[in-house]
């Protein structure tokens, strides 16, 4: 069914097999720790490097709860008339939904993912700045030269940025060449950056790199990160919070 589809549900694998759904989410355990499968709500999925780029429907399935706990835990460091920036990503759709039910007085959002100016359009005491381009349907994303010069035309107090890995000799990479360029000037146009990446994220080299450490903040993940690894960023003086 994993191979055909690309995805699996508990009720299928319980529908076929004949097992309860307490079995056939143990099963999917398993095999989620073995690296055949991703963990998804409800399921699992192939894993991403069985295949370049899963659309960010998808993905936003994909730990799901951890992704919910960051967005939480970011949410507390977005001020009353901040501008800040959010980029594309299923965990940046969790801030911009937590924003949606706590957005801070007088907030300026900039983005250039087209679902979080969905999300965020119609909130109020909103200011949102979208961000145009060509669009990457894959990831709901505005890229290019247009998108670039006008990112270098603002500033944001606080820009939050996921990335698709983390790993602390290369830093952030993308699947993407333009996102990457993109993510750069978002960060140079920003007082202050903060990374929002699950522990799945770590130790995973892309194709493209965004950033090193040196111009990141703080690093908001779940406690799945590696220990290790989590020491390192700290003795770089990065803060790390564990969501």
């Amino acid at each position: 069914m994993l191979g055909q589809n690309g995805r699996v549900t508990v009720e299928e694998i319980a529908l076929r097999f004949g097992v309860s759904s307490v079995t056939a989410r143990g099963d999917l355990d398993t095999l989620s720790e073995s690296g055949a499968l991703v963990r998804s709500h409800g399921g699992g999925i192939r894993p991403l490097t069985a295949k370049p780029e899963h659309a960010l429907r998808v993905r936003q399935g994909i730990h799901q709860e951890e992704k919910e706990r960051i967005a939480r835990v970011a949410l507390q460091f977005i001020r009353p008339w901040q501008t800040i920036i959010l980029c594309t990503g299923s965990t940046s759709a969790e801030l911009a939904t937590q924003l949606r039910a706590n957005c801070p007085e007088n907030l300026t959002v900039i983005t250039y993912a087209l679902n979080v100016a969905s999300m965020l359009c119609e909130v109020p005491n909103l200011s949102l700045v979208m961000v145009g381009g060509m669009l990457r349907a894959v990831s709901s994303a505005f890229v290019g030269p247009h998108a670039e010069q006008m990112m270098d035309s603002l500033h944001a107090d606080h820009c939050f940025l996921s990335t698709v890995g983390l790993d602390t000799e290369v830093g952030l990479t993308t699947l993407d060449i333009m996102e990457a360029q993109l993510n750069r000037r978002m960060i140079a146009a920003s007082a202050y950056v903060t990374v929002l990446a699950d522990s799945s994220k770590f130790r995973h080299r892309s194709l493209s790199r965004v950033t090193g450490f040196d111009s990141i903040h703080r690093l908001i993940t779940d406690s799945g990160a590696p220990p290790e690894d989590v020491a390192r960023l700290r003795t770089r003086g990065i803060e790390v919070c564990l969501a």
